[in-house]
């Protein structure tokens, strides 16, 4: 099933604020430059009509918030063709509620599309600290093969049907081992998540390199 990059399909309550200061997104920033070098975020004419794709998020304090209150900074939508993303290209999730699927939101851009994802993760397991929605054909195509957990087809991305599918794998499937879920319904869609953005990142550049093994010959 192809689904079409970067429409938001929550409601959203957004306010127009400052940028987060740059050092305090100096690591997330650092592995989203990694992943826009490995075309696991990205931006090309031939992928997905042309659609940026992929955003990495980090959660905020405080740390001991309630689930549906876990602020996180979060690249913000279409920011996927952007080689080197400044302040101005972060926004902050203050509120994520999936039942009624809606963000609260504030910055200087609007927070990706997938936000609502990764809020779900954050309510879900409060020891996270980041994650990132990335692309990669070799990782999806080959999930099965690589034990991984998958969201079933019919879920589309940034949807309460999706947050449920999350909640799904979380109670019945082992992805909190595997720290990483390929998206069934959403073209070439992987998930990675960890205790922090550099256990995130490296979990996914980790099933990359399998992935890229299986299809060697």
């Amino acid at each position: 099933m192809n689904q079409q990059e970067g429409i938001v399909k929550f409601r959203l309550r957004f306010t127009q604020a400052s940028p987060i200061p740059f050092d305090d997104l100096r690591e997330i920033n650092a592995w989203r430059k990694i992943l826009h070098l490995t075309q696991l975020i990205g931006q090309y004419p031939d992928r997905y009509g042309g659609f940026g794709y992929g955003n990495i998020s980090q959660r905020l304090e405080p740390l001991d918030a309630p689930e549906h209150k876990r602020r996180f900074v979060i690249s913000g939508t279409q920011t996927g063709g952007l080689a080197d993303l400044t302040e101005a290209h972060y926004a902050t999730v203050i509120e994520c509620y999936p039942d009624r699927n809606m963000i609260v939101a504030e910055g200087p851009i609007r927070p990706s599309s997938e936000s609502m994802t990764h809020g779900t993760l954050y309510a879900l397991d409060n020891s996270l600290r980041s994650a990132i929605h990335a692309h990669s054909p070799h990782i999806w195509r080959n999930a099965q093969a690589l034990g991984m957990p998958i969201t079933r087809e019919s879920a589309a991305y940034g949807t309460p049907e999706m947050a449920e599918e999350v909640r799904r794998l979380f109670r019945d499937t082992s992805v909190r081992d595997h720290l990483i879920f390929a998206m069934g319904g959403h073209e070439d869609g992987i998930v990675s998540f960890g205790r922090t953005t550099e256990e995130a990142g490296i979990v996914l550049l980790g099933y990359l390199a399998r992935a890229f093994q299986l299809e060697t010959r």
